[in-house]
């Protein structure tokens, strides 16, 4: 099992794993923001995983995309790959709203991170913990807020 980076420990917590990749929760609820991090070592581009490591990427990526759409009534699903801060491939998945603070710019910067509250994180984590998503397990530990 490949280590996640310690930053996206920081800014994260654990939801669950599909096949390839660990699922993480961005801790910014100004959006529901969601990071999939294939689990293989010394991986910080897309095109560097085998090619049928891609497949199953797109195929998770596709999956969390629209079963996010469903679950949190998005107007636009936006889906990046940056890792300038962090080299460790992983690819965001956020959930975008007309109404939104950053709307239509992106969510990098634009306005302070919210912390979740209790009950609004409980909320996202209850919706993992009863995905029906393929090849999805949910992280069994205790989620609390750091």
């Amino acid at each position: 099992m490949a280590n996640i980076s310690p930053q996206l420990l920081n800014d994260c917590m654990i939801l669950g794993r599909f096949s390839l990749c660990h699922l993480l929760l961005m801790r910014d609820a100004n959006y529901p923001w969601f990071i999939l991090v294939p689990d293989r070592n010394n991986i910080s581009e897309i095109y560097q995983l085998s090619e049928v490591d891609q497949h199953h990427l797109l195929i998770e990526s596709s999956l969390l995309a629209q079963y996010l759409m469903k679950s949190f009534h998005g107007d636009k699903m936006n889906i990046a790959a940056l890792g300038n801060i962090v080299p460790q491939c992983h690819i965001h998945h956020v959930v975008r709203y007309h109404t939104d603070a950053a709307w239509p710019g992106p969510v990098w910067g634009c306005v302070p991170t919210k912390v979740y509250k209790d009950n609004e994180l409980n909320n996202v984590v209850d919706k993992f913990r009863k995905i029906k998503i393929a090849g999805f397990k949910f992280h069994e530990t205790r989620h609390e807020e750091t």
